[in-house]
């Protein structure tokens, strides 16, 4: 049986504070969250269901910090961070309890994306797109300085500006 490729940074421990960039495809590259009009991003529901659970997962993990994020046609990239001294804090900005701060277990990236990925599928399914899914994994690189920060920031917004261009343009 062939052996299958690591996604991940061998040894690497992915629920460690950092920033990474993330890519995932929709199966087969199938056009479905939208399309590309005058270099600008024009999403359909599904396109919106896409951006809306990228939200939610601030909303559900106190520890993920968001910043730039694009759903394109047929994939999304996203620079999540996660940073477990967030969970330090009420979201009224209050120190909750020890006990509560040593109960948080912070989910590394694979179990997140999995979450945003289960929820966005599953909605999709009940506005009936049945057949909706993403291809298996997604990409991931860990930022290391605010240099490559940056670029990759810069990438992500003028991702819908370079369709044409782009490799996962069929």
């Amino acid at each position: 049986m062939r052996e299958r490729k690591l996604n991940r940074k061998k040894g690497y421990d992915y629920s460690n504070n950092g920033i990474y960039f993330i890519t995932s495809c929709v199966h087969k590259r199938m056009h479905l969250f939208g399309k590309i009009e005058n270099e600008k991003m024009e999403l359909n529901e599904f396109g919106e269901i896409a951006k809306k659970q990228w939200d939610w997962l601030a909303k559900q993990y106190l520890y993920v910090v968001l910043h730039n994020f694009v759903v394109m046609p047929n994939h999304i990239h996203g620079l999540i961070e996660i940073d477990d001294n967030r969970i330090c804090y009420c979201r009224d900005g209050s120190r909750p309890v020890p006990t509560i701060t040593n109960t948080i277990k912070i989910k590394p990236l694979s179990q997140l994306m999995g979450a945003y990925k289960t929820t966005v599928s599953k909605q999709i399914h009940l506005l009936g797109n049945a057949q909706f899914k993403w291809q298996r994994s997604f990409h991931d690189r860990i930022v290391r300085n605010k240099i490559q920060f940056y670029n990759i920031n810069n990438y992500i917004t003028n991702n819908p500006k370079k369709w044409d261009m782009d490799n996962l343009n069929k």
